[in-house]
């Protein structure tokens, strides 16, 4: 385990765990841009492609609730290695599905497995870092891991320019990305959660440690918080490739580019916690965030609804992702804090939320191919249960760090 490490092993340690969130990302906006080849090829309706996207959502949901409590009580490095493994053999599988069934339930797999570097990743954060230093180091882990969905779909994009390349080629090239993983770990990870801590585990005392996180009022209030408004996110993620590509006739590399930028919103809205988190608690940020971000998806409702042009759905989707970034930081910080002794239940609950809500509202912006206000709406809905929940539940009382809890 380190104690506070140096600035070049701060780095490091950012990196490496930086490879590991953007596993999930990667996994879900990488074949985004192939989704309307795939829809062809396995001659499946928009509708069952994105049920893949919903398969992979519920397997990082339920895969995070399993692999949590497991590394408390096994450590964090021997399940990582384990369960990205397995991602490679499940991207393969995905690869070489001959039709939408085995691609959807390969899918589900692939999620599962790649919850592993999400969940884990946070937890070697709250191993490590604490108070003010948990801030800091999180908002940088936060600007490496929104380099994925910037990088993503346009990598998807590229791909698929290659000659040779169609959808199968992008679930290929993740299978490599997890071998790439699997030996940064094997050589650069060391365990850190000491024997000690090591919480012993059973089905019982994993509901138990759960039942006690779902008591713990101000730390639903921020889980409900992030939950709703990042699984709202997530019609954003399936509706785009259709409302960008179908309705407005974009070609799959400019969809690329479009979807990328607003991996510089996230990146903007984490690196404003890093930068103000010491002047202004991140309690008030968060507020701030979570008001811009209903303002936001309130006015990209009219937009769909009106049926105004391109940039006026462009825009504030990058201003709700930009507050997104904001509130992914702030929350962790907030939620966290004081979760140092089930620090993988913790991060797995606060993981799995906003992944079980965007299995629920993926499907349902496909309803109707041919209008963008299921996913105006499903973003303005979700922001607006997602404020009800920051207002009502969390407390503002600050402790002594200046962290609101």
């Amino acid at each position: 385990m380190l104690h506070n490490p140096t600035g070049k092993e701060r780095l490091g340690l950012a990196f490496l765990l930086g490879t590991l969130g953007i596993l999930g990302p990667l996994n879900i906006d990488m074949y985004l841009p192939s989704f309307p080849e795939i829809s062809n090829d396995l001659g499946a309706r928009a509708s069952l492609v994105q049920l893949s996207l919903t398969t992979c959502l519920i397997g990082l949901a339920v895969g995070q609730v399993v692999i949590g409590p497991i590394s408390d009580a096994r450590g964090r490095r021997k399940p990582l290695i384990i369960s990205i493994s397995l991602f490679v053999l499940s991207s393969l599988l995905c690869a070489l599905a001959p039709n939408i069934t085995t691609l959807v339930i390969a899918r589900f797999l692939q999620g599962f497995t790649a919850s592993a570097g999400i969940v884990l990743s946070r937890a070697v954060v709250r191993d490590v870092f604490s108070g003010r230093e948990l801030t800091k180091f999180f908002s940088l882990l936060m600007v490496i891991n929104a380099t994925a969905p910037m990088i993503a779909p346009m990598a998807g994009g590229a791909i698929l320019l290659l000659p040779f390349a169609t959808w199968h080629t992008i679930f290929y090239f993740l299978a490599i990305v997890g071998v790439l993983i699997v030996i940064n770990i094997a050589f650069r990870l060391h365990e850190t959660l000491p024997v000690e801590k090591q919480i012993p585990s059973s089905i019982s005392s994993s509901v138990g440690t759960m039942g006690s996180l779902l008591r713990d009022r101000s730390y639903i209030g921020y889980a409900l918080t992030v939950g709703l408004i990042h699984g709202g996110s997530f019609a954003y993620v399936a509706g785009t490739p259709f409302v960008y590509q179908g309705i407005y006739g974009v070609s799959p590399q400019v969809f690329s580019v479009l979807f990328g930028i607003n991996g510089i919103a996230i990146i903007t809205g984490s690196f404003l916690i890093g930068r103000l988190g010491g002047f202004i608690h991140e309690r008030k940020l968060l507020r701030i965030a979570v008001i811009t971000a209903v303002s936001a998806t309130s006015f990209l409702l009219v937009m769909t609804i009106i049926e105004g042009p391109l940039a006026t759905l462009v825009i504030p989707i990058f201003i709700y992702m930009t507050t997104m970034g904001m509130i992914l930081t702030s929350t962790f910080t907030l939620a966290m804090e004081n979760q140092g002794h089930r620090a993988g239940s913790a991060s797995a609950l606060l993981g799995t939320l906003p992944l079980l809500l965007g299995s629920i509202v993926s499907p349902l912006v496909g309803i109707n191919e041919t209008t963008a206000i299921p996913m105006g709406f499903t973003l303005f809905f979700t922001s607006s249960l997602g404020a009800i929940a920051f207002f009502k539940l969390t407390k503002g009382k600050t402790n002594k760090e200046g962290i609101s809890n």
